[in-house]
């Protein structure tokens, strides 16, 4: 119903007013883990933004804003030789989202970088967390469950030679749009080699379909609907436990009205 993109302190004093007059919100930052039902989303979207000056580098030491795409921060980090985050050059999602799901990729997760974080509280207080104090998992950490939102990240990384690092981050398959994994894997299992096996490669509903090209994604042919992606996922799982008695879980996040 409202988007909001605050800048600076105006992000506490948003909350404020969203508790004081009890309006639901909902934190985003680039999107690129979500599916929004078509219905859409009730109440205050707030949209995490950072500017380019929202990145600073000391020694081998990043400070950068919730809202700072992941892949301008692996430049950054790549343009003063410093090496450790080449695995998230070619995740699309901002900082902030990336705390708190963990997220990672080629071997690597923010939970390897990490040393501190800096939160507002559901009252609008400023807090800094540890990266012990994060609880970071296998796509997980303690913000949601307190329901914190990350304001900004320390990262630490390792001194290294600018040409190498490029050449490690321009090995990863960017040519292909995706929200990324689909599923989270299971234990002892990959979830792309499951659903390759239950003979789904190129599955569609409507104009879903699970990638031809890695099982583990989901790719919109064109005009899928939230419901189709939905119904989609719903299939593919009990497809995949009927066959082979895993559950597989969404590693997407679906928001709104469906």
């Amino acid at each position: 119903d409202i988007l909001v993109q605050p800048k600076g302190t105006e992000l506490a004093a948003v909350i404020r007013l969203c508790r004081k007059y009890d309006v639901p919100y909902q934190v985003i930052g680039n999107g690129s883990n979500l599916l929004v039902g078509d219905r859409g989303i009730r109440g205050l979207v707030i949209e995490m933004l950072s500017k380019e000056d929202e990145i600073c580098v000391e020694d081998d030491c990043i400070t950068v804003g919730a809202g700072m795409l992941l892949s301008k921060t692996a430049n950054r980090a790549a343009e003063h030789g410093l090496t450790g985050m080449e695995f998230a050059a070619g995740i699309p999602g901002r900082i902030g989202g990336a705390v708190v799901m963990n997220a990672g990729a080629y071997g690597g997760e923010m939970k390897d970088i990490l040393t501190a974080v800096t939160v507002l509280d559901q009252e609008g207080n400023e807090k800094i967390l540890s990266a012990e104090e994060l609880e970071l998992g296998y796509r997980t950490s303690c913000i949601l469950k307190k329901g914190y939102i990350v304001t900004g990240a320390k990262i630490k990384l390792k001194h290294g030679e600018e040409t190498a690092i490029r050449a490690r981050m321009e090995k990863q398959p960017l040519e292909y749009p995706s929200a990324g994994s689909t599923f989270k894997r299971p234990e002892g299992y990959f979830a792309g080699k499951l659903i390759m096996d239950a003979g789904l490669r190129g599955y569609l509903v409507g104009e879903a379909q699970v990638s031809e090209k890695h099982c583990g994604f989901v790719i919109n042919r064109g005009n899928a609907t939230a419901a189709d992606v939905r119904t989609l996922m719903q299939n593919v799982a009990d497809i995949v436990e009927e066959k082979f008695g895993v559950r597989l879980e969404p590693e997407v996040k679906m928001i709104g009205e469906f």
